[in-house]
């Protein structure tokens, strides 16, 4: 019995895996060679982006100043996150800096949890100085919590922007379809640039 137990337990275990990975088939960390295929998904995440951005803008009108003071604002519209025990997270994005688009980013990391499915939410970074941006930009692969804090903002019944942002240099939002999320942390999020914007 013991031996049964065991074996259970590690077919779970790869059962787990196997549907992560699943969820993420199609997933990569760079655009797609085709020029078209990129075009498109840049346009896409450019499209998602906008709307991403309108929606905090709804949820926390607070928001959009510091959208406007921000020397950086980090999108990434659609980031699907799959758990079974064993899950993870992934996504593109945009950096946009003085209202254009600056390059295109891959966000990834891991989690353990215990709720199955697959659920998307968007993430936005905001980098509040020019040294954090500048930090982001020239870094080979930069992780949120190594090599710099994100404080994800607090949201107040009425929208309002907790007090825990004043000061940050990075702030982060995260929302799903039922709008913002509190008492999350972005801590361990991988992100990897993929793409420079397309040429003017």
């Amino acid at each position: 019995m013991r031996k049964m137990s065991v074996l259970h337990s590690k077919t779970l275990s790869i059962l787990a895996m196997t549907i992560a990975g699943l969820a993420f088939t199609g997933c990569t960390t760079t655009l797609p060679k085709d020029d078209a295929s990129a075009a498109q998904q840049k346009a896409e995440i450019n499209t998602g982006t906008s709307a991403a951005l309108d929606r905090l803008y709804q949820a926390a009108p607070e928001s959009r100043e510091l959208v406007a003071n921000a020397k950086g604002v980090l999108v990434f519209p659609k980031v699907l996150s799959a758990s079974f025990v064993v899950g993870g997270e992934h996504g593109n994005g945009v950096l946009r800096t003085n209202g254009n688009n600056d390059g295109y980013y891959s966000l990834s990391g891991g989690s353990i949890g215990f709720q199955a499915g697959v659920q998307s939410k968007a993430v936005v970074m905001l980098f509040m100085t020019q040294e954090a941006l500048d930090n982001f930009r020239a870094s080979n692969g930069w992780t949120a919590g190594v090599d710099a804090t994100v404080a994800v903002a607090n949201i107040g019944a009425n929208g309002s922007i907790g007090t825990n942002t004043a000061g940050e240099e990075v702030i982060g939002f995260v929302m799903t379809n039922a709008g913002l999320v509190a008492g999350v942390s972005l801590e361990g999020s991988k992100i990897q640039k993929i793409s420079e914007a397309p040429s003017k």
